[in-house]
């Protein structure tokens, strides 16, 4: 077993993961970066140090247990696990094909669920943390996230889940839920739709985007021993976007 505190961020290749990444290696842990592109983690495992990169569909069962056995034979623990990988579809109800809808919840909501009991054995040694990043859209809904939405509201009952059964290892589990988020993703939906950034924009209090590092900040301080007695809990970083109601776009002109 390593001296050193290891992370294991899903999706760590690019985006949220990547910036949590970056700073669980800031703070001297091996990162274990799980990714659908190896070509991808394996550049970034070049570029930093202490970076183990492995190529891994987190919905398919067999691929998920060969990825923890590669980490219990180079690691043998886990102290934090970031449950980051997951997908979207951005379609009204009526036109989410049943194929698209079971791969989000096989992506975002299965993929938690596996990574999670295939690295449990290795958090007990530890007591390790869990942060599943779920979204805003898991607390409120919005059009056109019917797959998306529900899974990621799953993804927040699943971290209670884990709280209540994993709190006697001294496992703790909890849930960031980002809001708007200035990624490629983002940048390219307002593209698409320039009168989405203004609608959004409208309705954050802080006025702005979020940005990648502000959300892995927040994941990382979950994982740490200053967030020893948190668990079970939903952190909305989301510039207030969850707290705002109804009104507020007026009131805000008036001013």
């Amino acid at each position: 077993m390593t001296a050193n505190k290891v992370a294991v961020v899903t999706g760590g290749a690019r985006g949220i993961g990547l910036a949590a990444v970056d700073i669980f290696l800031s703070k001297g842990y091996d990162v274990v970066v799980v990714d659908m592109s190896y070509a991808v983690a394996n550049d970034l495992a070049q570029a930093r140090g202490g970076v183990l990169p492995i190529e891994c569909d987190v919905s398919d069962p067999d691929a998920v247990s060969a990825m923890a056995e590669t980490i219990a034979r180079q690691y043998g623990r886990v102290d934090a696990l970031v449950n980051n990988a997951g997908i979207a579809s951005l379609h009204p109800i009526q036109e989410t094909d049943f194929h698209t809808w079971k791969k989000i919840m096989s992506v975002n909501l299965d993929g938690a669920f596996l990574v999670t009991q295939a690295l449990t054995p290795l958090m007990k040694e530890v007591a390790g943390a869990i942060v599943n990043v779920a979204s805003i859209a898991g607390l409120r809904a919005s059009t056109l996230r019917t797959a998306y939405g529900t899974s990621k509201a799953a993804v927040i009952h699943l971290t209670k889940q884990q709280a209540m059964e994993l709190g006697a290892y001294g496992i703790r589990a909890n849930c960031v839920a980002p809001g708007p988020v200035e990624t490629e993703l983002l940048a390219k939906l307002v593209e698409a739709a320039p009168e989405m950034k203004a609608s959004y924009l409208e309705t954050i209090p802080l006025n702005r985007f979020g940005q990648e590092k502000e959300i892995a900040e927040v994941i990382a301080f979950l994982c740490s021993s200053e967030a020893g007695y948190v668990t079970g809990q939903t952190i909305a970083v989301d510039g207030g976007f969850q707290a705002a109601g109804v009104g507020l776009t007026a009131l805000r002109s008036a001013q």
